[in-house]
C-alpha cells in the first residue's frame, strides 16, 4: 500500500501484483469496447458498492479515459500515471497495461469522485486491475 500526499488531502494506493509478463495480451486502442465491457464487473471487484457512510458512492460511474498506456503522451497528467505504472512494475509491464480514469458522481468530494485503475489482460482469465490509486 502506498500513501500519497496531493495538496491537503491524502491518497491511498493499492498495488494488488505486478502482472507476469508472459501472461499478458498483447492489446490496443482497438479493444476500447472490450474494456468498457469488462469495466462493469472490474469496477465492483475492486471498489464494491461504497463505503460504510456512502454505501452506494460506487454504484454509478463515468469513464474519462480508458487508454493503453503508450497513448497517454501529450497528457502530463495521464503521462504521470504512466510514470508511476513503469516505477511500480517496469516499462514492458506498463506498455502493456491500460489507464482507467473514472468519475464517481455520487462522491462527494474530488478526493472521493475521482478513481485511476491499471489494467492488463491475461492470455488465461482476461482484463483484471492489478492497481489502485483511488
Amino acid at each position: 500500500m502506498f500513501f500519497f500526499n496531493l495538496g491537503s488531502f491524502e491518497v491511498q494506493a493499492q498495488l494488488k501484483k505486478c502482472p507476469v509478463l508472459s501472461e499478458l495480451e498483447q492489446t490496443s486502442s482497438k479493444d476500447r469496447k472490450e474494456v468498457i465491457e469488462a469495466l462493469k464487473i472490474l469496477i465492483l471487484k475492486t471498489y464494491g458498492t461504497g463505503i460504510d457512510d456512502l454505501p452506494d458512492i460506487y454504484t454509478k460511474w463515468n469513464v474519462v479515459t480508458a487508454k493503453p498506456f503508450p497513448e497517454t503522451g501529450g497528457n502530463k497528467e495521464e503521462e504521470a500515471y504512466f510514470g508511476m505504472a513503469k516505477t511500480f512494475c517496469g516499462k514492458e509491464i506498463a506498455e502493456m497495461s491500460w489507464l482507467v480514469r473514472l468519475d464517481f458522481p455520487k462522491a462527494p468530494g474530488a478526493n472521493l469522485a475521482q478513481g485511476q485503475i491499471f489494467l492488463a489482460k491475461s492470455k488465461e482469465k482476461g482484463w483484471f486491475v492489478w492497481f489502485q490509486y483511488h
